[in-house]
């Protein structure tokens, strides 16, 4: 029985057989109470180092007891572990010779908050999106199959991720090839299910075991001759099966499945899955846990607990005063999910579809008021476009609430079902740009890149929340498909107008007039170049539009001044600058152009600030780079004439 606590210890805790852990191998000389004591540990440790780092942890807590089974019964690392997406991969880390390091957990330089292959050899696979882990599994067993290598290979996948298409092509190309596989679905609901119960229990413990197997195994050999009678046989075995497994669609698929068990019962684990290596070709192995399991807040409210911020540590010593209650501001999502209800009350054809993104894309209350015009497809980022597609065929408004990494994956439906049928559907896209501590895997770094060679695609990029709202109603007011990029967190507090208004489509905001250099913003870093224009009299000009450009801007832009500088928080590589220069060229004007946006590399997780310093992409960064460029061509500043023009 799990170990709970109620309250995240402030103080490390006593661990006397997690500290005896350095690598996995440590853990495999435990008897069984000494591995349900370590359980208990690690979790302890789990809460403790989360509550000082902040990040993901309900997912690991409900993970605790298969973390040390699978370790305890494969020869990890020669063995290999694939976890999906990887939320639940802290207490994997812990015994993986890094809990020293826990506290580094998602800042710069530190731990990566998903496996990564490049910080250890335990993490067999680099993960952010879901449902890749069968694949990538399988790939390793057929490689080791060539060769011919008996290492092991176990992937691990949630229920919320068994619903992508992908990972029901990998389990058919698994059940083809018919190679060792085990694959781990993790069905972490709220509670232990009802065919969780002793006569399941009696029955996996069954399926798992050496005898069944060769009962089973010697009925073929014997019935191979005799095909009528192996149907009723193998359809007798089914239909048992069926009376306590919600799952024997996966045998039908070409799977051996074993299930469902209780996740948190380690003993019951560790002998299942030693037996289960006896097992030739792909099984399934479902366990059922319980997201947050052991912290009873987590226990009672999944959701709310999915992840944690850092708690800051109260020195009851020193006298602190009330401090008076700053103002709420509102984030980019919320921004989105407001307008989303204020146009539903207006349009009665808007239809909301997300893949599985409800609250981190602002859909709580959305979803509440209108439940009719709500569609959560799942996992499944391919089917909420074409979907939307579809919807748009029959006289309906869809928008499609997608986060912009994962809109990548649907990228080939983006084009052939939408575009191409040029159909009115709108895509909000959020956490466009750099995303702090999730790292390289969920920055919305090429949706610029990626959306403006599309034909037919109107492509936005917002400055501010107000502008976030207005455009958006302009894109669901357009008559095509059309985009609109906002990134993560809060914006620059403007007023939000309540009266939604269409602004003219590939009109820029002329924010202000200087000389010599102009510096053309896409997206929300304009404040970064505010004051550094006022100082140096430069122009900046909000292009809101990414497609179409402003062109008459561009070309009084390109004929007024000695440098332009293009502003993105996108790949410069084919991004909005790129667009820039594309159609200059194509006019004939030859002007120096300073793109500045982030690079041709992966930036990896720390502070969302931090990041935009390190690629050069903060109010220093943007300066010292303007003020090179002109260096460079010889070009003096004159002190301001006008000041900065309203917003």
């Amino acid at each position: 029985m799990a170990k709970s606590f109620s309250e995240i210890p402030l103080l490390q805790p006593d661990t006397p057989l997690l500290d005896l852990v350095d690598t996995p191998g440590d853990l495999r000389d435990f008897n069984e109470k000494q591995l349900l004591d370590l359980a208990d540990e690690l979790r302890e440790f789990l809460l403790f180092s989360v509550g000082q780092t902040g990040g993901h942890f309900g997912a690991g807590l409900g993970v605790v007891e298969l973390t040390v089974a699978l370790h305890f019964a494969y020869n990890t690392p020669e063995d290999r572990i694939v976890w999906d997406v990887g939320h639940q991969t802290y207490p994997h880390k812990i015994i993986t010779g890094r809990r020293d390091k826990m506290d580094t957990m998602r800042k710069e330089g530190g731990l990566s908050g998903f496996p990564k292959r490049s910080e250890s050899e335990y993490d067999t696979f680099g993960v952010g999106h879901s449902s890749t882990s069968i694949s990538a599994a399988l790939g390793m067993t057929l490689a080791s199959s060539h060769q011919n290598n008996s290492r092991k290979t176990v992937a691990v996948i949630g229920d919320g991720a068994m619903t992508a298409g992908m990972a029901f092509e990998a389990i058919n190309h698994a059940s083809h090839v018919d190679k060792d596989l085990l694959v781990v679905l993790n069905d972490n609901q709220m509670s232990i299910s009802k065919n969780t119960g002793g006569l399941s229990t009696y029955f996996s413990k069954l399926w798992a075991s050496r005898f069944y197997n060769q009962l089973r195994e010697t009925g073929k050999k014997a019935l191979k001759s005799l095909p009528q009678t192996k149907n009723f046989v193998r359809k007798t075995e089914e239909y048992m099966k069926s009376m306590v497994s919600p799952a024997t669609i996966f045998e039908e698929l070409g799977f051996y499945y074993i299930g469902p068990l209780d996740g948190h019962d380690l003993p019951l684990l560790t002998s299942t899955l030693k037996k289960l290596q006896e097992i030739k070709g792909p099984v399934m192995l479902h366990i059922i846990t319980q997201k947050g399991k052991g912290y009873s807040p987590a226990e009672g409210d999944p959701v709310g607990y999915h992840a944690l911020t850092k708690i800051e540590p109260v020195n009851p010593d020193k006298v602190i005063e009330k401090a008076k209650p700053k103002k709420k501001m509102p984030k980019y999502s919320d921004v989105f999910g407001e307008w989303l209800c204020d146009m539903a009350e207006q349009d009665e054809r808007l239809i909301g579809i997300t893949p599985a993104m409800c609250e981190g894309s602002g859909m709580n209350k959305f979803a509440e008021k209108f439940p009719d015009r709500y569609e959560d497809v799942a996992i499944a980022e391919q089917h909420a476009v074409t979907l939307a597609a579809g919807m748009a065929c029959e006289n309906t408004k869809p928008v499609v609430a997608i986060y912009s990494t994962f809109l990548q994956r649907a990228y080939d439906q983006l084009i052939h079902d939408v575009a191409v049928q040029n159909l009115d559907v709108l895509f909000a896209l959020d956490r466009a740009g750099l995303v702090g501590q999730d790292g390289a895997t969920h920055a919305g770094a090429y949706d610029i890149s990626y959306l403006r060679c599309i034909p037919n695609m109107l492509l936005m990029a917002p400055s501010n929340e107000n502008e976030t709202r207005q455009l958006l109603y302009t894109g669901f007011m357009h008559d095509g498909p059309a985009a609109v990029r906002y990134p993560r967190g809060t914006g620059p507090g403007v007023q939000i107008e309540k009266e939604m208004q269409q602004l003219p489509i590939g009109k820029a905001n002329i924010v202000r007039h200087g000389t010599q250099v102009a510096i053309l913003n896409f997206g929300t870093l304009l404040n970064s170049v505010i004051d550094l224009s006022d100082e140096m009299n430069f122009s900046v000009f909000d292009m809101r539009f990414v497609k179409p450009l402003d062109k008459e801007l561009l070309i009084e832009a390109a004929k007024n001044n000695d440098l332009l500088v293009t502003l993105e928080e996108n790949s410069v590589a084919g991004g909005a600058g790129s667009a820039v220069s594309e159609y200059l060229a194509s006019e004939g004007l030859t002007i120096p152009i300073l793109h500045l946006g982030l690079p041709d590399s992966f930036v990896d997780h720390g502070d969302p600030k931090d990041q935009l310093a390190s690629v050069g992409l903060d109010k220093n960064g943007i300066r010292e780079s303007i003020i090179q460029r002109m260096n460079h061509l010889s070009i003096q500043a004159k002190k301001p004439m006008l000041s900065a023009g309203k917003l």
